[in-house]
């Protein structure tokens, strides 16, 4: 029998941009609980459920009747300390100038500055319990504390609230962020590349841009960046922590959906790709069958690196310019003469693990 026919592909350096893939939840970039500052009747609601709203709109009102009795009469204890004040002023300016020939004692000037003394800290004492009964009347109506979409009320008008309840939460959506979590392997990888100047993915400068792949498939227009990285390690489920960002027109993305964030991690110079249908496994063993010079066949056992799409970065075991045989594997031996086609090879970029 004559050499098998086969094809190859030359094994070729090229550059290899390898991706990451990590599953995201999506949330509010600001999430705010809202909560009243004072107890009492909630007699009112102003906004609409999943409407937007502004920073100091006012989304609730509590019965205000109590708060406004304690500011009247914090303010009337306030006009009687400013009475007492003035005429302790009066007699002070009356008496000091017979204190001061001896028309009178001096013990009873002592007495009247010690009591003008005690009326001027009693008005401020008063004047601060106006000012916090202003307070209280005001944090009457319960206002956002930001801008964003307010959500559903989880009280309804008339029941009685206090500090501790929650009225609703209001969140900005615009940017919205994302979440997804990085395995210690890959963080180590990542750190890695950012510091050989490979990539600078998860540095607090990071330029790289990410995409968002919605849960239907969808890619998202927008293109997102690297807020921060958190502080820890979770030691339950190895893994840190990162943030993201994108840009929200519309509000069309929600906390809670969830996505997949796509980022190139590396580049890989001169690298060598083959095609999966190459490379062949022999008790624990990759092999690629390389048609030599002589028109015969050689084996080679290779280390694999990243999968890059449908192929293998290789890291050792073919040589630049080597014919790698891409198919009719099962069939051929060391030594087998064959007649290797050439066909041409372009590797295509995919969506990789970025730990590998």
């Amino acid at each position: 029998m004559g050499p098998m026919p086969v094809s190859a592909i030359v094994a070729r350096g090229t550059d290899v941009p390898l991706t990451g893939e990590w599953v995201g939840t999506l949330d509010g970039y600001v999430n705010a609980q809202i909560q009243p500052q004072v107890s009492g009747y909630l007699i009112r609601q102003n906004y609409r459920e999943g409407s937007e709203v502004a920073k100091g709109q006012v989304l609730f009102e509590i019965d205000p009747r109590q708060f406004q009795a304690s500011l009247d009469q914090a303010e009337g204890q306030l006009g009687q300390a400013k009475a007492q004040m003035q005429l302790a002023q009066i007699n002070v300016k009356r008496d000091t100038p017979l204190a001061e020939a001896k028309a009178i004692a001096q013990s009873q000037l002592d007495n009247e500055l010690q009591q003008l003394a005690q009326a001027e800290a009693a008005v401020k004492t008063a004047e601060a319990s106006v000012e916090n009964a202003k307070l209280n009347l005001g944090w009457t109506q319960v206002r956002s504390l930001i801008s964003g979409v307010a959500g559903q009320a989880a009280t309804q008008v008339g029941n009685l609230v206090s500090p501790q309840s929650v009225l609703t939460s209001v969140s900005q959506l615009n940017p919205v962020k994302v979440y997804f979590s990085v395995s210690d392997a890959e963080y180590l990888a990542l750190t890695h590349h950012s510091a050989t100047g490979n990539s600078d993915l998860l540095s607090g400068a990071s330029k790289i841009p990410l995409t968002l792949v919605l849960s239907n498939g969808e890619t998202y227009t927008q293109k997102g960046h690297i807020v921060f990285v958190d502080r820890q390690m979770n030691a339950q489920t190895g893994a840190i922590r990162v943030a993201a960002a994108f840009a929200n027109p519309g509000n069309i993305l929600r906390p809670g959906q969830f996505g997949r964030i796509h980022a190139e991690t590396q580049v890989r110079h001169n690298a060598i790709v083959v095609p999966q249908s190459a490379v062949a496994e022999l008790q624990g063993t990759q092999q690629v069958y390389l048609a030599g010079e002589d028109g015969k066949v050689h084996v080679s056992n290779v280390k694999l690196g990243p999968q890059y799409g449908n192929n293998w970065v290789i890291e050792s075991g073919v040589p630049a310019g080597a014919k790698v045989i891409t198919d009719n594997l099962q069939k051929l031996r060391e030594g087998a003469p064959v007649a290797a086609k050439v066909t041409d090879f372009q590797p295509t970029a995919s969506t990789q693990p970025a730990g590998r």
